[in-house]
């Protein structure tokens, strides 16, 4: 108990720590991609280099006095400045006045939901998932046997990182079966838990991790070592989940025997050494070590645990934040913000207001100095200049796990505050930020990055698009975590003698609400361009015959308007209040209750944060909450209208447009060529891979001549009709014949000489299913390139009279299917300077090449 209150007196003096990060001087070892690069090169040149430099910068107790280079303090705040950290108090007096999270167990997201979509992608990843795989280093480790094969990437037997990804599987799927209640994924993650504890003890110490704990010397004697806490706070914190979520007794048991040997660990350096050493070596990351310590306080109410929850804290980054220094810059964002979300927590669990300020203003900086039109930050793992972000946009922005971490810290902030904003900033980091890192249904197929540059592509990123055995990046830990909570913030209750429920997300879901004794069921109609509302319902199921009186509170976003909103109760009117409210609906509910909203959905534009007036005209472009990537190469420039409003010049597409699109394709050898735009050339290309960019470019609308016809259902719809094609991704330019024997083009309107017009015929092979493409202004004339293709083969109009080749017929006749694309149900058009664009959500887009942000003039 001595060395206990020993640290105690200790942890009160954390505010005198500095690191590395602290100095605001960003170091390429803070990078994940970085450290893993390096670590992997065989250039040992290079290494001794780099590590030449780690940590060099001391800490001592004059630490806060010189924090803030850029915040000039007046010489008498300076004493009172120290005070303030050398008094911080802990009185474990949680206020506890907040809204209270829905059990994941009671939520069940709909099947026609994107959302659900998501989720059973991950799910059915989690279940493709090899138990002996994800333990081999772990017993490896332990000196057990080691079955089956080791997985590789960031879990490979030679990474410094490795386990991390175990450690984000365990809260991944305790997450997803509360979500599923899928029982092969309870015995799958069961057994998984078990293979730990046997790990554990066979070594006997507590000590868990698929790497050895020499790691740890290292760490303790500022030596250089990749991050092994930020390994241990995942493993701790998916052993947690396992309890929390499944019930697992013996999860918790094993995090509290791992919390002991580390406690008795950071006790040994601070008493061999001095708590300024210990604080030095968090200069390395070490992930949300306090936010999982406070949690676990929480339900064991051990004093080691919060003590060593107080020394995870970093004080020299939360020391900026606490007086409200806007200065992050320079900071290795992910490494940060989870010290941020452990604040939170150690506000949640003793009340002491700093905590709640520093949460609040860090918040507060980055949403107006950091933050991308996707919700989310960071430019290469780091944040930049605040309001510069113009100069930032490149293909290695938005981390991803930055993303799933700032999703943490509004979520605390709105059951604190239930102030809008925070969920508003949900809704948009979620849709946009969250839901795209899936390569579409491809189970395990992730992204670290989300490019912002213009012409960027997921796909063509540094890392790519990952793989399912071989990455296990930071990312896809976070990614498979978020995919397995999709339900858990659409709902939050206020409890009370008349219960309330807040619902601040619109997604397809049911809750069973247990303090309302009420089953809701809310439907979402899909949103679509050409009907520019959001129309959800709500019916309702009391469980036991009737409900008690309760108060639901309906989110009213900020991106709504009044105009043609309505709400409705049983075929009542309810009046709306002005978005960035609550509507208020309190009754007694019964079987047969339906409950309607109607939010009008509009374009809007948002300027970069960016403060230079030189960047003022480069703007995004959202759709409600939904930001529109345009299908681009790099080409930015937009026009807004004659009256400067986006309505002059971005339309719907129509839902039936989808009907109008078709591939043209043909067999040459043993591979199949389609019909494709590049670059405003016609040439035959490989047929693509599902989702890419060359599947927009293989993509053509037939517009007919005739008005009265639009669909195409099949070949007899276009059969001896006249048509033009515009190509999918070139919406109002058509496909152009530039005379016999010339190649093909694309141009930007049909030419009054018949240029662009084209009579659709049977196939000149006479085969089942295929059409030629005849000249509307040179009989006998077609689309034509001889029948042995290469890939970038120009084609041309050329004559059937007078031409030598027998293969004539057969190169002259496609298989004419459905469109290797298709339109999103949110499409729109937007006119350009020298092309249009065609804008869809940027979560809906793969390999596509796109542009978030415009340079919109007047």
């Amino acid at each position: 108990m001595k060395g206990l209150i020993v640290l105690v007196v200790l942890s009160m003096l954390c505010g005198f720590g500095t690191s590395k990060e602290c100095t605001n001087t960003p170091t390429q070892l803070s990078s994940h991609t970085f450290r893993y690069a390096l670590l992997s090169s065989e250039n040992e040149t290079w290494k001794e280099e780099m590590f030449a430099h780690y940590h060099l910068t001391p800490t001592d107790d004059s630490a806060w006095a010189n924090l803030l280079p850029r915040k000039i303090l007046r010489e008498e705040d300076e004493y009172s400045w120290a005070m303030m950290y050398r008094n911080l108090k802990s009185p474990l007096k949680s206020s506890g006045n907040f809204l209270k999270e829905v059990s994941l167990h009671n939520v069940r997201l709909d099947p026609s939901s994107i959302h659900w979509q998501a989720q059973q992608t991950n799910l059915e990843y989690l279940l493709m998932l090899d138990v002996d795989s994800l333990v081999w280093s772990f017993r490896k480790t332990a000196g057990l046997s080691t079955p089956g094969t080791a997985y590789g990437g960031w879990e490979a037997p030679n990474c410094e990182l490795r386990g991390h990804f175990v450690g984000h599987y365990l809260s991944a799927s305790a997450q997803m079966w509360a979500s599923t209640h899928n029982d092969i994924l309870e015995k799958q993650m069961s057994a998984v838990v078990s293979a730990l504890s046997s790990c554990q003890e066979k070594m006997g110490s507590g000590y868990l991790s698929a790497f050895p704990s020499e790691l740890f010397d290292r760490f303790e004697a500022i030596k250089p070592v990749w991050a092994p806490y930020y390994t241990i706070h995942k493993i701790l914190a998916g052993l947690l989940d396992q309890y929390t979520f499944a019930d697992n007794a013996q999860a918790l048991k094993m995090v509290k025997w791992m919390v002991d040997y580390f406690y008795n660990r950071v006790r040994n350096v601070i008493t061999n050494f001095s708590v300024e050493r210990h604080y030095q070596s968090l200069n390395e990351e070490t992930g949300g070590m306090n936010d999982v310590l406070y949690k676990l306080f929480s339900i064991t109410g051990d004093p080691k645990h919060l003590v060593l929850a107080h020394l995870f804290d970093k004080p020299c980054f939360l020391g900026l934040l606490a007086v409200q220094a806007e200065d992050i810059s320079g900071f290795h964002a992910n490494t940060h913000i989870p010290i941020v979300i452990g604040a939170q927590m150690r506000y949640e669990i003793t009340g002491d207001p700093l905590y709640k300020d520093i949460g609040t203003f860090f918040m507060d900086i980055v949403n107006s100095s950091h933050s991308y039109a996707t919700g989310g930050t960071s430019v290469s793992e780091f944040w930049s200049d605040p309001k510069r972000l113009a100069s930032t946009l490149q293909t290695e922005n938005e981390e991803s796990c930055t993303t799933y971490n700032m999703l943490k810290v509004s979520r605390h902030l709105f059951r604190w505050t239930k102030e809008m904003a925070y969920a508003d900033y949900y809704e948009r980091a979620l849709t946009n930020g969250v839901l795209g890192i899936q390569r579409g249904t491809e189970p395990g197929v992730m992204i670290y990055m989300l490019p912002q540059h213009p012409g960027s592509s997921k796909g063509k990123s540094y890392h790519g698009w990952g793989t399912l055995y071989d990455t296990f990046w930071c990312c896809y830990g976070t990614g498979i975590e978020s995919f397995s909570k999709l339900g858990d913030s659409i709902y939050f209750e206020e409890e009370g003698e008349a219960p309330g429920l807040y619902i601040i997300q619109y997604i397809s879901s049911s809750l069973d609400w247990k303090s309302g004794q009420i089953m809701i069921n809310q439907k979402v109609d899909p949103v679509v361009s050409s009907d520019p509302y959001l129309r959800v319902t709500f019916t309702f199921s009391p469980n036991k015959g009737s409900s008690q009186a309760s108060t639901l509170n309906l989110r009213i976003p900020v991106w709504t308007h009044l105009d043609g909103a309505t709400a409705t109760i049983n075929s009542q009117s309810l009046a709306i209040p002005a978005p960035g409210s609550f509507l208020s609906v309190n009754r007694k509910w019964s079987s047969g209750d339906k409950l309607s909203l109607q939010l009008p959905i509009s374009l809007r534009t948002e300027a970069i944060q960016d403060d230079r007036h030189q960047y003022a005209s480069i703007q995004a472009i959202l759709y409600g909450p939904y930001l529109l990537a345009g299908h681009t190469s790099g080409d930015w420039n937009l026009k807004a209208g004659s009256a400067g409003s986006l309505s002059d010049s971005i339309t719907p597409i129509p839902a039936s447009y989808n009907e109008q699109l078709v591939s043209f394709s043909q067999d040459s050898g043993n591979s199949t060529f389609v019909l494709t735009n590049s670059n405003q050339s016609i040439t035959m290309e490989e047929h693509p891979k599902s989702g890419t960019d060359a599947c927009l470019q293989a993509t053509f609308r037939i517009v007919f001549n005739d008005s009265s016809s639009s669909e195409v259902l099949g070949i007899n719809d276009v059969i001896d009709k006249s048509v033009m094609l515009e190509p999918f991704d070139l919406p109002g330019m058509l496909l152009v014949q530039q005379g016999k024997d010339s190649s093909l083009a694309v141009t930007n309107s049909a030419a009054d000489d018949g240029s662009s017009i084209f009579h659709v015929v049977l196939g000149l092979d006479g085969k089942d299913g295929t059409v030629s493409l005849e000249s509307g202004s040179q009989e006998g004339c077609y689309i034509y390139s001889g029948v042995n293709y290469k890939s970038g083969q120009s084609m041309k109009l050329s004559c059937k009279l007078g031409s030598s080749d027998p293969g004539f017929n057969q190169g002259a006749s496609f298989v004419m299917n459905k469109g290797l694309s298709e339109y999103h149900p949110i499409s729109f058009v937007a006119e350009g300077d020298k092309r249009n664009f065609l804008l869809a959500p940027l979560h809906s887009l793969r390999d596509e090449f796109y542009t978030i942000y415009f340079n919109i003039q007047a």
